[in-house]
């Protein structure tokens, strides 16, 4: 797959710089895209995206998976799928009796970090069958959505008809659920269908829609507080501290945030990004506020986190 050039979109406010699972930008003897055939959204942009590698990775923290079924290498971090590579190109690379069919970027970023004793084969956990393990595809699926780069505006934040299932808004706009959405359909996950089925089954779990109102599959799932109870449900939550060393942040978590404290509750949604701002914490891939466009912003020393969840891998 041919790979193009990154996106113009600048984040507002301003990006700024994440710990240790993440980092910088690739370095630009690199490739300048991942190269995958990933099943999902908004295919027109698989070219542009790319994933950063956390600066100085000890090799030893360094895991890896070759799935021959999908022509692909997914190297793990601390045992979290951090990035993919496509197998089949021109540059070998030989790690023990394993001998891989690189690209000559991903050759030269794989080379000083695989180890025989730390490879393994097989297939991860992964709902649209594309090799892509589904936190990673989530992740691919939110870096879409920033090249994308969707405005929110007066219309995004009104009720909108939308086909069931596998409905969206218009991709020029959107608002900070609208990223999760698309991010998650990435990874083959329909939240629009999960969340309609999940409220018929579980009404009670969902008091935020009014009595006499049912579930709605135009709007429940653009809503952050009707978001919550689902992934409290069906996805793996993990601590809500930004500096807790047996549960770090990763890259493809979704956070819950309270932007205005005086009021109960999370009332913005955003993805933990693959890099990092100039606080030492990740960036937030989300849509702010009417007027930006989704972008990674630099928004947790200041913006409240009071969930995280993550997609199981």
């Amino acid at each position: 797959m041919g790979c193009g050039r990154t996106s113009d979109a600048q984040p507002i406010p301003e990006a700024k710089t994440a710990a240790a699972a993440v980092s910088p930008a690739p370095a630009a003897k690199g490739e300048s895209c991942l190269g995958l055939a990933d099943k999902g959204v908004f295919s027109d942009l698989d070219d542009k995206v790319q994933l950063a590698l956390p600066a100085k990775l000890a090799p030893e923290r360094v895991t890896a998976r070759v799935d021959d079924s999908h022509h692909l290498l997914v190297l793990s971090i601390d045992g979290y799928p951090r990035k993919a590579y496509p197998l089949g190109g021109s540059a070998a690379l030989q790690v023990g009796k394993l001998s891989l069919a690189l690209r000559p970027g991903d050759r030269a970023e794989l080379q000083p970090l695989l180890a025989e004793a730390r490879m393994t084969s097989g297939s991860a956990r992964d709902h649209d069958k594309d090799g892509i393990p589904d936190p990673l595809d989530l992740l691919i699926g939110a870096k879409k959505t920033v090249i994308n780069a969707d405005a929110y505006t007066e219309k995004a934040q009104g009720y909108i008809v939308m086909k069931y299932p596998g409905g969206d808004v218009d991709r020029s706009m959107g608002v900070c659920t609208d990223v999760i959405i698309r991010s998650v359909r990435n990874a083959g996950l329909d939240l629009q269908k999960e969340l309609h089925e999940d409220i018929l089954a579980r009404r009670s779990a969902f008091p935020m829609i009014r009595k006499g109102k049912g579930a709605d599959a135009n709007i429940d799932h653009r809503r952050v507080g009707t978001l919550l109870p689902y992934f409290k449900k069906h996805w793996e939550q993990h601590s809500a501290r930004l500096d807790d060393p047996d549960d770090p942040l990763r890259p493809g978590d979704i956070i819950l945030m309270d932007t205005f404290p005086s009021r109960s509750g999370p009332d913005h949604i955003g993805i933990i990004s693959d890099t990092v701002g100039d606080s030492g914490l990740p960036l937030v891939i989300n849509n702010w506020t009417n007027g930006t466009v989704t972008a990674e912003m630099d928004l947790l020393t200041f913006v409240p986190v009071l969930y995280r969840f993550r997609l199981p891998a």
